[in-house]
């Protein structure tokens, strides 16, 4: 009876110790799937945040966005960009079909990185030829979804030189408008401009409007006080992003001037930050000629 006894304990353990493995594997993976669905961030190696339910841009001036990019440098650009959901760009050239080109011969670069993208391009906008550019988004459509039409901004298209380039997108049920923008130089006192956006969230009262510009203004001027005031915060403070000439003393960013803004009411940020391309060239010079500005990113979810 011992001997019997024995022999069924020995069967069972093996048994009841495999069932206790496999009942841990379900349980673990049922955490994880049910964690995915309540929105906890995870990050990869880079600490970017892998998360479906949040969201990220890339706003980049491209300085003169056409024919002058070569194809390594339109490879080079999809590299520092493919990693984010949406990318807007501004100065794309108006004046010829480079740059309408140029923004297709990215897409398409993008489409052979491993991701489908879509992307859209404005109508030069109502300034003078000698100031019209064109502005650009492009968009992982797995990712994000583009509702509607994008339109360039009309009623404050005699206000401001390059009118603000709107794109509604949807992302895990809840929609959003990015606003693509690039103000006069600095010289041109661009807050002539800029203070015509404290009319735009009344203008559009049921968007959600996030801002991703070329301001050539830094956050703290007093111009985006409105803004703030109505609880529009910006996703960088003290931050440079235009490029020297050459570095001095290994600082190589002059001015704050490119910038993301958003309503803390409706969108929480996760992180932000800029891109430093330029790091990857032996020459300030060769940056500069892919553009004066490095990319800023923003990182986000909606309330």
């Amino acid at each position: 009876m011992c001997c019997c006894n024995a022999l069924m304990l020995q069967k069972t353990v093996p048994l009841d110790t495999s069932l206790t493995r496999l009942m841990k594997r379900i349980f673990i993976c049922l955490i994880l799937w049910l964690f995915s669905f309540a929105g906890i961030a995870q990050t990869d190696s880079l600490g970017r945040t892998l998360t479906l339910n949040n969201v990220s841009i890339c706003s980049w001036n491209l300085k003169d966005f056409g024919k002058t990019k070569s194809s390594a440098e339109l490879t080079f650009i999809a590299n520092v960009i493919k990693s984010y959901d949406i990318v807007a760009i501004q100065e794309v050239v108006a004046k010829d079909p480079g740059g309408a080109k140029a923004v297709a011969a990215l897409h398409d670069i993008l489409n052979r990185m491993g991701s489908k993208w879509d992307y859209v391009l404005s109508d030069p906008t109502y300034s003078s030829s000698y100031k019209a550019e064109r502005y650009a988004f492009l968009w992982k459509t797995s990712r994000v979804k583009k509702k509607g039409e994008a339109w360039l901004e009309k009623k404050y298209q005699l206000e401001i030189d390059r009118e603000p380039y709107y794109a509604t997108f949807t992302a895990n049920g809840k929609e959003f408008t990015v606003v693509n923008f690039h103000a006069i130089r600095k010289d041109l006192q661009p807050e002539t401009e800029i203070k015509f956006f404290k009319y735009l969230p009344e203008e559009y009262p049921s968007l959600t409007l996030i801002f991703a510009c070329d301001f050539n203004c830094p956050q703290s001027h007093t111009v985006f006080n409105p803004l703030k005031k109505m609880g529009y915060m910006p996703a960088l403070t003290g931050q440079k992003t235009t490029l020297k000439k050459s570095c001095v003393e290994e600082e190589c960013l002059a001015s704050e001037f490119d910038n993301i803004f958003y309503p803390a009411s409706k969108v929480r940020m996760i992180n932000a930050g800029v891109i430093h391309f330029y790091n990857d060239f032996e020459f300030m010079e060769k940056a500069n000629h892919l553009s004066d500005h490095v990319p800023v990113y923003f990182k986000f979810c909606l309330n």
